[in-house]
């Protein structure tokens, strides 16, 4: 395998059969059995279900990683995978206590637990005398936390059997548990297994599900055929059988190349961030593909699961499954690159994804649509996200407002088609969001001469005619004489109710979380000269809130200190116009 280091051997495929003439050793370093009843459940449902059709299908458990103890004895330290592998015992001597003759029992090998092996522990005898007591019931041992776990799981076993008596034929999941399922063998060479131990543990041996798919793809023996009749009438079979090794070079070749090319597209982030709603940080981002085909596990053992669906796949070791595996993968990826290169769906899928829309059905839409019908549904499924809604009665704090203010950018950015420029969701996905009042009534106080003034001439509208007293101070403004004057009339205004926000979509605006907090209730023209100098300095600001704070929305400017009535009707006219196809028909009257 790729990347895999010098002192790890090519992994063989042995079946459970194999393990059965071994024995095992689990040094110390290792944590103890954890399995649960859940995960016990799982792989026993999981070999239950498995119908081969030929007797070239197996069914593929999680590697194993050994190291050779004792040549003599086969005895082998298990630096990775004793969980399963006790788990294997455990279904093996219950086969062998519940469902067989004496005659009819297979060698249990012997597993030993270092923690376990002490004057008053023997971990061996321990497993070989667990049993169900009275043919009924297993009883747990709480002697130490490994004896219970492996007690609660034969009983997990015990149950399952019970549970599932009258829909198994025993001796087919017999046959298919020690002859059809098998495990991926890795030997290393190391001395030490505490350092490969170490390093499967962080991270350095790659036994990942996207490694373990791609030795699928490029290893020699998937690339057998099954043996034709000579009258078969299948024609691709017979000449696959016929592919000599320089022909599987270059087909292997052309895989490893084509995925090398796939994982560098991936590990763009802005191609990365286009298509994930978060930064997913997948060991393997080729892995996301995988995914996508064959979906995701939430059952607990859950950490091969994509290998295990693909390598049921490859059970009939022959060229055209691979091929058509290679395509279906190719496909998947074509697809989302379309999608980016595309401008009008890179926007468009992008808003989606970024509202976590299943992007497994976006991609099957897309496989089963031509183009025109393709961009027709996702304008669609945009539509839905806005159904109901009036954008008039929207008021900060609903949870609408921050999709409708992200696609009004969006689609912005999308309608400047001359400059070819795009919305960056990689920059948008890696800040946090907050909805940001564009001019707050009660701001802090100005300090310049003209914004005290600006100030009084806007909160002018919020005071009552009757207070001529205070409308005549304000009238004639003393700069000496402002700080006492502002004071008195925020107490006017929360004594009215008057102080809070507007609080409409028309003063609203989408702001990263630093740069709101940094300017809070400032003054107009300093969060204005705030944004200028933050976009100087390359912080992303969505254009949109920019050309809020630039006035672009407004149709006549007189002043670029304050957010004004005529200022917020045009902003709001233009949002309800770049939205108008996806908003219901109510609001773009």
């Amino acid at each position: 395998m790729e990347n895999t280091p010098p002192d790890m051997n090519n992994e063989i495929i042995k079946p459970i059969i194999e393990l059965l003439q071994m024995n095992f050793f689990i040094p110390s370093y290792q944590r103890g059995y954890r399995w649960t009843k859940r995960q016990v459940d799982d792989l026993l449902d999981d070999i239950s279900k498995f119908n081969p059709q030929n007797n070239d299908e197996w069914y593929c458990l999680q590697p194993l990683v050994v190291k050779e103890k004792n040549k003599e004895n086969n005895e082998w330290e298990v630096i990775d995978g004793q969980q399963r592998l006790t788990t294997i015992f455990l279904i093996i001597h219950y086969i062998n206590q519940r469902w067989v003759g004496a005659d009819s029992k297979e060698r249990e090998p012997i597993i030993k637990y270092q923690t376990r092996d002490d004057n008053d522990h023997d971990s061996y005898q321990f497993l070989k005398d667990i049993k169900v007591e009275d043919n009924k019931d297993v009883k747990i041992n709480d002697e130490n936390i490994d004896y219970h776990y492996i007690s609660s799981a034969y009983k997990a076993i015990n149950d399952w059997a019970n549970k599932n008596k009258d829909i198994i034929n025993k001796n087919d999941f017999q046959s298919y548990f020690k002859h059809r399922a098998k495990v991926i063998w890795y030997e290393t060479g190391a001395k030490d297994g505490r350092d490969i131990f170490s390093r499967i543990n962080r991270g350095k041996i790659p036994l990942t599900n996207a490694e373990l798919i791609k030795a699928l793809f490029l290893n020699s023996s998937n690339f057998k055929t099954k043996n034709a009749a000579e009258n078969s009438i299948d024609e691709d079979q017979i000449n696959l059988k016929k592919l000599k090794e320089e022909q599987i070079r270059l087909k292997q070749l052309q895989i490893a190349t084509e995925w090398d090319i796939m994982e560098t597209e991936l590990n763009n982030n802005e191609f990365w961030l286009f298509i994930n709603k978060e930064k997913n940080n997948l060991e393997t981002r080729i892995e996301y593909l995988f995914e996508l085909i064959v979906g995701k596990s939430d059952g607990a053992d859950n950490e091969y699961f994509t290998f295990r669906k693909f390598s049921e796949d490859f059970k009939g070791n022959t060229v055209k499954t691979i091929e058509d595996k290679w395509k279906e993968i190719k496909r998947c990826f074509q697809t989302l690159k379309y999608w980016f290169e595309d401008r009008e769906l890179y926007h468009k899928i992008g808003f989606l994804i970024t509202l976590d829309e299943d992007i497994k059905n976006l991609t099957e839409q897309s496989l089963e649509r031509d183009k025109l019908s393709f961009k027709s549904f996702i304008d669609s499924e945009i539509k839905n996200k806005f159904t109901k809604i009036k954008i008039d009665e929207l008021v900060y704090g609903d949870g609408n407002i921050k999709k409708i203010l992200l696609l009004h950018n969006i689609l912005t950015m999308l309608k400047y088609d001359k400059d070819n420029s795009r919305f960056p969701f990689n920059r948008y996905k890696n800040q946090e969001w907050e909805i940001e009042h564009i001019h707050a009534v009660a701001t802090e106080m100005p300090e310049l001469e003209q914004d005290q003034k600006d100030w009084l001439d806007y909160v002018k509208d919020y005071i009552s005619e009757t207070e001529t007293d205070l409308i005549g101070r304000m009238d004639n403004y003393s700069k000496e004489k402002f700080e006492p004057l502002y004071k008195e009339i925020l107490e006017y205004l929360k004594k009215e109710g008057k102080h809070e926000d507007i609080n409409d979509l028309s003063n609203l605006a989408l702001l990263d979380d630093k740069t709101n907090r940094g300017y809070q209730n400032a003054f107009f023209r300093f969060k204005r000269e705030t944004i200028i100098e933050k976009e100087k300095k390359g912080v992303f600001i969505p254009i949109c809130t920019r050309n809020v704070f630039m006035k672009y929305y407004s149709h006549e400017i007189d002043q670029m200190i304050l957010w004004g009535e005529e200022d917020r009707k045009c902003y709001l006219d233009n949002i309800k116009e770049v939205l108008r196809e996806y908003l219901p028909q109510e609001n773009n009257q």
